[in-house]
């Protein structure tokens, strides 16, 4: 009876109808292709990237979460940032050719891969604990948009260009799904901790970007989504560095970077490399300014020191 006042059954419908509302306005976009309405459909699938974001919070929030909810979620996934934007892109530019759509077909089975991948991550007990920090290849909702681009920057612009082409538009896809199912990690942003310094600069970006979407929405877009490709780079450099380093795994982000920042400062280095036990070590003395390789190097008889014969 307790659980039933807790979680009535409006409560548990709620997250589930906004995940079919999610699945609905991803498959518009489809629509508002086949009608040459590029506005309309980089706004459906904008909207349901933004409702997925809110699905599962609302659920989390709500104490509402199921196992129906969870299978729903990647159908609309699925359909939304798979199925819509591959159909959404042969309809706008590659319709009656047959490589496109083989590119479509690959497009969508890709995002297929990337949210079964990520279901079976999920009973993974077996990562670090930092894993939790990071998405394994770009997540669904981002690759679905990254895929639009060429339509965001037509719509943009107001004419095609080099980046409208059926090539151009092709590789492009091909580059986005192989992101998605690659391994590459990029930042999750549901662990972002924002410092207290910083909650006042955020909020003035936050507010200049909703400046900016309303008054040029798409110009607005499009920067967001070349900043989201450009800290993929950042986010692998950040996961080899963590990998690398087991001993601050326990620690929180805010003091993982004050060590990082601390090693760079002391310029502290790895241990330099011996050779085998009984050889000598080789000996390099630091380079000069303005002298040549071959002038800046001892040799062994300089040294004093000889091969020990084998």
């Amino acid at each position: 009876m307790s659980e039933a006042r807790a979680n009535p059954p409006g409560v548990r419908f709620l997250p589930n109808a906004i995940t079919v509302l999610a699945m609905c306005a991803g498959l518009s976009a489809v629509q508002f292709a086949l009608n040459q309405q590029l506005e309309g459909a980089i706004a459906a699938v904008a909207v349901a990237a933004l409702l997925d974001a809110l699905d599962g919070r609302i659920a989390r929030l709500l104490d509402a979460t199921t196992r129906m909810g969870a299978e729903l979620d990647s159908l609309s996934d699925a359909m939304s940032f798979g199925v819509a934007p591959a159909l959404t892109l042969y309809a706008w530019q590659l319709a009656g050719n047959r490589v496109g759509w083989v590119v479509a077909l690959i497009f969508a089975v890709c995002m297929i891969l990337r949210l079964a991948r990520f279901n079976t991550l999920l009973d993974d007990g077996d990562q670090p604990p930092f894993s939790k920090e990071f998405f394994v290849g770009v997540p669904a909702p981002a690759a679905g948009l990254l895929a639009l681009l060429p339509i965001v920057l037509t719509a943009a612009v107001g004419g095609q260009g080099w980046w409208s082409s059926q090539p151009v538009v092709m590789i492009w896809m091909l580059a986005i799904a192989a992101l998605a199912v690659s391994r590459v990690p990029t930042l999750s942003l549901k662990t972002v901790k924002v410092p207290a310094k910083l909650i006042a600069p955020l909020l003035v970006v936050v507010a200049v970007l909703a400046a900016g979407i309303v008054t040029y929405p798409l110009v607005s877009l499009t920067v967001v989504l070349v900043g989201y490709l450009v800290h993929v780079p950042y986010a692998a450099y950040r996961h080899h560095w963590l990998a690398n380093h087991p001993e601050v795994w326990e620690f929180p982000p805010r003091e993982r970077r004050a060590m990082r920042r601390s090693q760079r400062r002391l310029g502290l280095r790895p241990p330099l490399r011996r050779r085998v036990a009984g050889a000598a070590r080789r000996v390099r003395l630091p380079r000069r300014g303005g002298d040549r390789d071959g002038e800046n190097r001892r040799s062994y008889r300089t040294l004093g020191l000889r091969h020990r014969s084998k």
